[in-house]
């Protein structure tokens, strides 16, 4: 079942009272036991496709209502109204998450397998910027969304080529999850630079403003690639839906593992059969979203977060928190087994 966001909103009120208020215990040992009934609410496109395609959906012990929700601006509006129950993000929309008064934990995370070597963000210059490298960032107005893992990746540049925050212009401006904001801000001239993915927005935007002056710069050398899946507080705390949860981990794990052994079917099956694209763009785009790895420990990934933590909580004027915090660490294995599972050998 596919439930847009504006339906959800439709019976936000209703659903939010249903939901369990009481606090959750870390301590305590995962549920194992899937009552019947239980309904997730996962906001995951490319999930969702690898599910189907794979039959994995039919052998849950629950349902699943997938919503087309992507972004983490539309994934903190969910959990705000309680319409969702599973989303996926970047480093900083968990973060933000907090910050904005709704506890999160992540339940899984992966990361670039070759991540020593490959960049998510890259920068976009717009045609008439005059700038050719990233010191000349200076005095130049740059796209920045506060919620978003865009804003990390400009933070992080900043620092590493030293230019000061007050010798920018940063103009707020959320990035939509196919690019075409920042892109057309670009091209506009209403910006000078502003941090897109590296996959089709990348090339769509030399391939149509090029020969304008458009070009790409790549940021220093620090991580961008990290990705989870996160959950409100309110539904660990209710048993039947954390139950569910460590099924769909799992599942969420090996998923990942199919997809990097399997690009060209999700390129023709998802982004050329689902969402159109042509098969050489579509190529494009399931690279950009395989090559992933998930760590059964969860160490790094940790750090990784508070580095985002870090970086963004004074230049946003939030406080400090305790990435360990974020994470529900009784997941920590489950994902990652899923994933080792799908490449044959054992946990």
């Amino acid at each position: 079942m596919v439930v847009s966001i504006a339906l959800l909103f439709v019976f936000a009120p209703a659903r939010r009272a249903a939901e369990a208020k009481t606090a959750v215990s870390f301590a305590m040992p995962l549920p194992d036991r899937v009552p019947p009934g239980v309904v997730l609410r996962v906001g995951d496109p490319v999930t969702r496709w690898v599910f189907e395609h794979n039959g994995w959906d039919k052998k849950l012990p629950f349902r699943i209502e997938w919503a087309e929700i992507t972004g983490g601006p539309d994934v903190t509006e969910a959990f705000h109204a309680g319409v969702l129950d599973v989303g996926f993000g970047a480093s900083v929309p968990p973060i933000h998450a907090v910050w904005m008064g709704i506890p999160v934990r992540i339940v899984g995370f992966r990361e670039y397998a070759d991540r020593a070597r490959r960049q998510a963000y890259v920068f976009g210059i717009a045609p008439k910027a005059n700038i050719t490298t990233l010191a000349d960032l200076r005095g130049k107005r740059i796209a920045f969304s506060p919620s978003q893992v865009q804003a990390q990746v400009v933070i992080e540049t900043l620092k590493a080529v030293g230019i000061r925050r007050e010798d920018v212009t940063l103009v707020e401006l959320p990035s939509s999850i196919g690019g075409d904001v920042y892109s057309n801000a670009l091209a506009s001239g209403a910006i000078d630079a502003a941090p897109i993915r590296d996959d089709l927005v990348a090339q769509r935007y030399i391939r149509d403003f090029g020969a304008r002056g458009a070009r790409i710069l790549k940021h220093p050398a620090f991580r961008d690639d990290g990705g989870s899946i996160y959950v409100p507080e309110t539904v660990l705390a209710d048993a039947g839906k954390t139950a569910a949860l460590r099924v769909f981990v799992r599942y969420w794990g090996l998923a990942q593992a199919w997809i990097s052994s399997h690009p060209e079917d999700l390129a023709r099956g998802y982004f050329a059969g689902k969402r159109g694209l042509p098969i050489a763009d579509a190529r494009v785009m399931a690279a950009y979203n395989s090559g992933f790895s998930v760590p059964r420990r969860w160490g790094e990934a940790i750090a990784y977060q508070q580095a985002a933590v870090d970086t963004l909580g004074p230049e946003t004027k939030h406080p400090r928190l305790d990435a360990t915090t974020l994470f529900d660490r009784r997941f920590e294995s489950i994902a990652g087994d899923g994933a080792a599972s799908a490449q044959g050998r054992q946990p």
